[in-house]
């Protein structure tokens, strides 16, 4: 691709100058929203930490009673049937994220008479197990929206300090010192040419 060559005149002064106003107004945003979203990431990892700590713990807490759930007379599987995983959604810093609300279990119906004891305690603690689980997951799909959304807004963060604000400030030095040095040239051309003239004058009388 062609890289256009700087125009050294008045107009091209004044795009530069307005272009460069834009960036630096807009630059701020930019490293507000990109602080804003590093401290949602910096809370969201303990977070995150705490429910997979907790998952393990409840998970090793059912391993003393696990064998209950080969029992033959029933099948758990059939009272764990996820029907909905509900969801909200929210907004950080402008990035659409989801927020966990709760799982909602197809109800099976069962008899009591017909079942063992342990089944219901079982059944609410691997449900309880299965939504931690679930929330984990919607936690890591928020943060991974966030990471790719900071990661953006960083590249252009970089893209305006590192390059376009400071290419703009050299385009408008370079273009200063040009008509700078026009506007110096005019006023020595005009000198010799009043010289020149006072010559002539001179010489006719």
């Amino acid at each position: 691709m062609a890289v256009e060559k700087l125009k050294l005149n008045k107009t091209e002064l004044k795009a530069q100058r307005d272009g460069l106003a834009k960036y630096e107004k807009f630059l701020p945003i930019l490293q507000l929203k990109k602080l804003q979203l590093q401290i949602v990431l910096r809370q969201l990892e303990p977070r995150i930490e705490a429910r997979e700590k907790a998952l393990a713990e409840a998970a090793e807490g059912i391993r003393p009673w696990s064998r209950l759930l080969s029992d033959p007379e029933v099948d758990v599987h059939d009272f764990l049937a996820i029907e909905e995983v509900r969801v909200e959604e929210d907004n950080i810093a402008g990035v659409e994220v989801p927020e966990f609300d709760e799982v909602v279990f197809r109800e099976a119906p069962y008899s009591l008479f017909a079942t063992p004891s342990w089944l219901d305690a079982a059944v609410e603690t691997l449900r309880q197990l299965i939504s931690v689980r679930e929330e984990i997951r919607v936690l890591r799909e928020k943060e991974a929206l966030i990471r790719e959304e900071l990661r953006t807004t960083t590249q252009r963060c970089n893209l305006f300090e590192k390059k376009l604000i400071p290419e703009m400030k050299e385009n408008i030095r370079k273009i200063r010192i040009f008509l700078g040095d026009q506007e110096t040239d005019a006023v020595v051309r005009a000198k010799i040419a009043k010289t020149k003239t006072q010559q002539r004058e001179g010489l006719r009388l």
